[in-house]
């Protein structure tokens, strides 16, 4: 089972330290691509950090939006591929 509380942590700790946006403008909920914290290069660097840190690998067909637009739904994701 994964623990999700810490997977969010690591998620927005790395956001934080990549994007260089205040801590307090990553919530759960917050829309990285919408809001302007990710780009495409830092959508290419939050999946070589998913694959490097949770052993996991992104399948081409996996790579949408819904999968990666928040810490939400990418702990959902994360959590999905390791269970």
């Amino acid at each position: 089972m994964t623990d999700i509380a810490a997977v969010k942590e690591q998620l927005k700790k790395f956001i934080v330290e990549t994007s260089f946006v205040p801590a307090e403008k990553v919530k759960d909920d917050t829309l990285i691509f919408v809001e302007g914290i990710f780009d495409s290069m830092g959508f290419l660097s939050l999946i070589n950090f998913i694959e490097d840190n949770f052993k996991i690998k992104a399948a081409d067909s996996e790579l949408l939006e819904g999968n990666f637009e928040s810490v939400n739904a990418i702990s959902g994701f994360i959590s999905r591929k390791l269970n």
